[in-house]
């Protein structure tokens, strides 16, 4: 499993286009809390990182989805998946080390951006929410082993790169919007409403950037990983 992760990072490091989409992602999330206007934390009047907490799952919509395209789809259009079948590894190894790769890649993407934690605590005279902060990080990090799962099975679907990105943008953006924006039709507000908002992502991640980390919420993300990484090896099985 570590060999096939070792693999995958070098690869992911070994080119441009890796450090471009990291790039790419900081760029837009330094701009969103400085720069353009109604977002940048100039405008709020007091330091928070609010908006990029707010701002990044919108990002990783198309981050993760960039990292985990090419995760199976380059393997089948290479013809190098019969090659790793043949290899003395599990199908579960395998998923799991290309999953757990583009897990460290989302989670190296974000380590730069605790600059920003000490730039607002520069500008800020009162001090900043260091729990809310924390907790919104540790939210990140679980929105990102959902996505990437979801990645590595689209990847996993096809051997097109750019539709397993598509196609796993789309899924995750309904995953994590969809249920919620269904959530509030007038006709659902008598109490399906919050089984319908509890279904989506979205709920379950603000739970835990408010700094409440219960067992439910890590639970779903556990659970909901865990299935789509199931479906991934049965995809692989099917090969």
């Amino acid at each position: 499993m570590w060999a096939i992760c070792k693999k995958e990072l070098r690869q992911f490091f070994s080119s441009l286009t890796g450090y471009v989409t990291i790039i790419v992602f900081l760029l837009l999330n330094g701009l969103f809390l400085f720069v353009f206007p109604d977002t940048n934390l100039f405008d709020y009047g007091y330091a928070t990182l609010d908006t990029f907490f707010q701002t990044a799952p919108w990002i990783f919509l198309f981050l993760v989805p960039a990292i985990t395209m090419r995760s199976f789809a380059d393997e089948y259009r290479n013809g190098t998946f019969e090659t790793l079948r043949t290899s003395p590894i599990s199908l579960t190894q395998l998923v799991m080390g290309k999953y757990i790769a583009s897990l460290i890649i989302v989670v190296a993407a974000l380590i730069p951006t605790i600059i920003y934690t000490f730039t607002i605590s520069q500008l800020s005279t009162g001090g900043i929410d260091s729990g809310g902060i924390i907790g919104s990080y540790i939210g990140l990090i679980f929105l990102a082993s959902l996505f990437s799962a979801i990645g590595v099975l689209c990847s996993s679907a096809t051997n097109n790169a750019v539709v397993a990105f598509l196609v796993s943008a789309f899924a995750c953006f309904i995953l994590y919007f969809a249920f919620t924006a269904i959530s509030k039709i007038a006709g659902l507000q008598a109490g399906a409403d919050y089984y319908i908002e509890y279904i989506g992502v979205e709920s379950h991640y603000k739970n835990i950037s408010r700094g409440v980390i219960n067992i439910a919420d890590i639970t779903y993300f556990f659970t909901a990983a865990s299935f789509f990484l199931l479906i991934t090896a049965r995809n692989l099985l099917k090969r």
